[in-house]
């Protein structure tokens, strides 16, 4: 298990006002908006979620980080575990021409406006019970979608991403080191359920038996 960070740079592009985000609308009405994960979240207004996820060629330069940093090949099988719109998924295919990927997702929604080029190998599922049998992936990975699960369905997408995997496996996650990275989070979040430090993350590995790489956002 290792520390490797694909995401901080993508993060840190965003500007965030943290004290607008939770005066200018009913917090509360946002997060259940956004807990919904429909065209309110993805499309909709900024106040309750993305305010338009739409494909920029953002996630290139993380899809290369990962293909050189796991030494991904034509052939290999690859899953995100909350894909999402797909759009990691798809310049994965454009970094590694000939790998196989596939992505889950609980949003029907992301599913139904993902990328036309890697759509069908999407599915609506759960990080708790993925459909895939033992050691069915050689890259299995998850980005900022673990935080969101409640901490017995933790406990069963972590075993869960480590049983369909027989190589490597990632995740990035949401945490926070001081009072005011806790502050920025909570006033930030929409849609997190888990809250814990770096600290707490890894006692969650330990106890699961995941094995796989990591790294976190913070919010400074």
């Amino acid at each position: 298990m290792a520390y490797v960070d694909f995401l901080t740079p993508i993060h840190k592009k965003t500007k965030r006002d943290y004290l607008a985000r939770v005066n200018e609308f009913p917090k509360a009405e946002a997060a259940k908006l956004a807990k919904r994960f429909d065209r309110d979240y993805w499309d909709g207004d900024r106040k309750v979620g993305y305010g338009g996820y739409r494909y920029d060629g953002r996630w290139r330069a993380v899809a290369d980080g990962m293909a050189r940093h796991y030494g991904l090949k034509a052939g290999d099988r690859v899953l995100d575990v909350g894909c999402g719109k797909a759009f990691l998924l798809y310049d994965l295919t454009q970094a590694v021409p000939g790998l196989h990927v596939e992505g889950i997702d609980i949003s029907r929604y992301a599913i139904e406006n993902a990328r036309e080029e890697v759509k069908p190998r999407l599915q609506i599922a759960s990080a708790a019970a993925l459909p895939f049998p033992d050691k069915s992936f050689d890259f299995v990975f998850s980005i900022n979608t673990l935080h969101n699960l409640f901490c017995f369905d933790l406990y069963k997408a972590l075993q869960e991403m480590e049983r369909v995997s027989r190589k490597d496996k990632y995740l990035c996650v949401e945490s926070w080191r001081t009072e005011e990275e806790k502050v920025n989070l909570l006033y930030w979040q929409l849609t997190c359920e888990c809250f814990f430090t770096p600290e707490e993350w890894q006692w969650w590995f330990a106890q699961t038996g995941y094995t796989g790489d990591h790294s976190f956002i913070y919010f400074e």
